[in-house]
């Protein structure tokens, strides 16, 4: 019986330290790690998201760069800093990718973090080069079954997201195709404008220019509807794949048991802050939608991610060493 007192006296101790923790945050700055270079998509996200939140909280935000090892090095400096709400984590889509793809990784991405909130998703749309004979995904479709390993595709490094997305794709479809990893999407869509690979699943921002030159043609998008901005363009879904989806995303979590009133207080923040029009605009000129979430909300989107791209991660045997 002493030992039990003496174990709820412990837990209530726990509970009353994390309750003055929360009433008192934030009392300095927030640390926001982003786990790519500056200056790409995810840096102006979390720019834009952290210019606001420090403005709402009364504390900076700062945005501490921590690129590396297919986003593995920022994860793993969040997962093991102290979960008292500063320290955070942008998280990408290969925040789940990589739990399945690295062998050996530092942390895992279930246990060791606790969703805050969704902050933006981002379609890609598959492209191929102005010479390539398909004038729609049906013909593209067509001409890969025709030709079994003939075509190759490019994609930001082996394990991202559109190398992911290609695969599951290739597997739903019964597709050959050859995989050329880039460090990073900038120079596998040089490549691709070049005629060096055949197609890419890409962000439209990243080849808008290309195809309005008329170098890149657009034949879908992986979205689960069009894009406003090409209403042309029809779906994977529409092209007769039904159970195809593939979304960039950004989200935002923290260590995990981090106290659930800092993780709300944050939540609703930043919830705040994406349905202004300003963010929404700003957000929007970067090709990605603004999408809240509740920790909830934003937890059962992570394990449908987790059950879409395990399955996708194995088939393909993507491992990254």
């Amino acid at each position: 019986m002493k030992t039990i007192r003496l174990l709820a006296a412990a837990a209530a101790l726990a509970c009353l330290g994390q309750l003055a923790l929360a009433q008192s945050w934030p009392a300095k700055p927030i640390h926001f790690i982003v786990p790519f270079a500056p200056g790409g998509q995810s840096d102006i996200v979390a720019r834009t998201i952290a210019e606001k939140l420090a403005g709402r909280l009364g504390q900076p935000v700062v945005v501490e760069n921590k690129a590396g090892a297919a986003t593995t090095i920022g994860a793993d400096y969040v997962a093991k800093s102290p979960a008292d709400g500063y320290t955070i984590l942008l998280a990408p889509a290969p925040f789940v990718i990589t739990q399945y793809a690295y062998p050996k990784l530092p942390y895992d991405s279930r246990r060791d973090f606790t969703p805050v909130t969704l902050l933006v998703t981002n379609p890609m749309v598959v492209t191929v080069n102005a010479s390539v004979p398909a004038k729609n995904f049906a013909e593209f479709v067509a001409l890969m079954k025709a030709q079994p390993g003939k075509l190759n595709y490019g994609s930001p490094g082996n394990g991202s997201l559109p190398h992911v997305a290609t695969e599951m794709f290739k597997q739903r479809a019964g597709l050959d195709a050859v995989h050329i990893p880039y460090k990073g999407g900038g120079p596998a869509v040089i490549d691709l404008v070049g005629g060096q690979i055949s197609f890419m699943f890409a962000s439209p921002l990243e080849v808008m220019q290309h195809v309005k030159s008329g170098k890149l043609r657009v034949l879908a998008a992986t979205s689960p509807g069009r894009l406003s901005y090409w209403p042309e363009v029809p779906t994977v879904i529409e092209s007769g794949y039904p159970d195809y989806e593939a979304l960039a995303w950004f989200g935002v979590v923290a260590p995990a048991a981090t106290p659930r009133d800092i993780v709300a207080r944050l939540a609703t923040e930043i919830g705040a802050i994406l349905a202004t029009p300003e963010v929404k605009e700003r957000l929007a000129a970067q090709g990605a939608e603004a999408a809240t979430a509740t920790p909830e909300e934003f937890g059962r989107f992570l394990d449908r991610e987790h059950a879409r791209w395990s399955v996708a991660v194995k088939a393909a045997n993507v491992k990254i060493e």
